[in-house]
């Protein structure tokens, strides 16, 4: 890509316009009208682009992992304590755990920073309407792409902030007025989402393949699938009922049909650096030495010279410089109760997760706390380097949203939740005894499905979305929020972005700006 823009781009307006942030994260203005007229000339050229959408969209990581987890009951200092068990500060992360956000200190400002993707992508689709650069095959495909994506974002805003901003139009030229907008109401925010992903799968046609370039990098039709399923699963759980459940379930057995997707067999490998792109994967956000990293990790794990005081008590060692180079500041510990979520006969226990023990002088091991272990990455001269993909939609999800949408339509789950279980337990799996319905938890579908999710997805963003799709009564249940702040289910909105656009309002509950 580089070469692309030596060879054909000499405006820095162009490179800004591709792969910066605006100064202002509601700035929907990337490129003046001089380099956007003579830019789109080549097939080249909008390659180039597309890149830029993913590279902007990878640096939005961050804030999809904290909006779809960081709220819920995941992560957070144990109980007695205000500080992480390495004695490393929360540094205002806590805020979003204890729900005690507010327009001063509101999580994620800016909404998240969506809207400068969401601009790069209007103006993609403005261009892809009259370009004669591209085959009617490439044109369709990238269509597919834009209009996925947009309703990724917009479903992202919409199930964290309610009302939003619709902003469908480019802009290419500074105009700060188009900042003052209000927000659209939640019915015409989702009518919206659900026409983009209709658009998007129109495009992508009968087209089931994945990019041979980017491979499970770019969006897909199975990806834009898995999202439908998702908001429709959102709608089902409120007004649309059955009808709306069909619609998901149609969507997910659709790419079990024509995908060619399915689990494999060690879930350590779905996230190893090694095993990109694996066949469980459907769309992920791409990560790569030298390039990117996951730029999020650093708060999910520890110092190197603090967590060297602490021991693996299941590799009955202490924890060393070479071997555990987190390099991390730990903001955001795991729970120690998450950790005690699991089973110890499931391996996704010590896969996703770390425990940290203390050691008394007689060899007795106390756990002291845990920390997020999904994504290690990879050692490069010394130093532990996160290059590991962020997973948004894989199969298994896949499996547990058509578990879900089966309960919903009065069938039995237990085909997907047991292809599930019996990976995550391997050699220890006993249908007898942890297949469904045999579980204790099993006796309520949802709540089945839900702590299923919780153990197969810790650290994968989805959390906090799934307690609120499947119903309020479960982030009540599994979180510190409570009915008498039930205003604070919707994000505060940040005081700067109330500032800049005077046509926003606070969300309702929070005090009045």
């Amino acid at each position: 890509m580089k070469k692309i823009f030596k060879n054909i781009l000499a405006i820095s307006a162009v490179l800004s316009m591709l792969f910066t942030g605006c100064k202002n994260e509601l700035d929907l203005s990337p490129v003046s009208s001089l380099s956007d007229a003579s830019y789109w000339q080549t097939a080249d050229q909008f390659d180039a682009f597309v890149n830029g959408v993913y590279t902007r969209f990878r640096s939005h990581n961050a804030n999809f992992m904290y909006l779809g987890e960081l709220r819920s009951d995941i992560f957070g200092t144990d109980p007695g304590s205000t500080s992480t068990f390495t004695g490393e500060a929360t540094q205002g992360l806590e805020r979003m755990w204890l729900q005690t956000l507010d327009a001063d200190n509101s999580g994620v400002s800016g909404f998240g920073g969506f809207y400068t993707n969401i601009n790069q992508i209007n103006l993609l689709i403005n261009k892809l309407g009259t370009t004669s650069v591209l085959s009617d095959a490439k044109k369709k495909n990238y269509l597919g792409m834009a209009y996925g994506l947009r309703a990724f974002y917009y479903f992202q805003l919409y199930r964290s902030w309610g009302k939003t901003i619709i902003q469908l139009e480019p802009t290419t030229t500074v105009d700060v007025s188009n900042l003052a907008k209000a927000a659209s109401s939640e019915a015409e925010v989702m009518a919206l989402i659900k026409s983009d992903i209709e658009q998007s799968n129109t495009n992508f046609g009968s087209d089931y393949t994945f990019n041979a370039k980017n491979k499970k990098g770019f969006w897909s039709k199975s990806a834009t699938l898995m999202l439908k399923a998702e908001v429709y699963l959102w709608t089902a759980h409120r007004s649309g009922g059955t009808a709306d459940a069909t619609t998901a379930k149609t969507a997910l057995t659709d790419i079990q049909t024509n995908a060619g997707l399915n689990l494999i067999n060690n879930y350590a490998d779905v996230f190893a650096v090694a095993n990109k792109d694996n066949n469980e994967m459907i769309f992920a956000s791409k990560n790569k030495l030298d390039e990117a990293t996951l730029g999020f990790i650093g708060n999910f794990v520890p110092q190197t010279g603090l967590i060297v005081n602490f021991y693996d008590s299941l590799a009955n060692r202490k924890f060393d410089v070479t071997t555990d180079n987190y390099g991390g500041l730990l903001r955001a510990p795991t729970k120690i109760a998450s950790y005690r979520k699991f089973s110890n006969l499931d391996l996704r226990k010590n896969l996703s997760i770390q425990a940290a023990y203390s050691r008394n002088t007689a060899g007795a091991y106390t756990i002291a706390g845990a920390f997020l272990k999904k994504y290690l990455g990879e050692q490069n001269g010394g130093n532990r380097v996160y290059t590991n993909d962020f997973p948004v939609y894989r199969y298994a999800d896949l499996l547990l949203l058509l578990a879900e949408a089966k309960v919903m339509l009065g069938e039995s789950p237990a085909t997907e939740l047991n292809l599930v279980r019996a990976r995550a337990y391997g050699a220890n799996y006993n249908a007898a005894t942890l297949g469904y319905p045999n579980q204790l938890v099993d006796s309520d579908a949802n709540e089945a499905i839900l702590k299923e999710r919780f153990l197969e997805f810790v650290g994968e963003g989805k959390r906090w979305y799934d307690l609120r799709r499947m119903g309020d009564n479960y982030v009540y249940e599994f979180t510190t929020l409570t009915t008498a702040s039930a205003y604070k289910l919707l994000w505060p909105i940040d005081r700067s972005t109330l500032t800049n656009n005077r046509a926003l309002t606070q969300n309702p509950g929070y005090p009045a700006f």
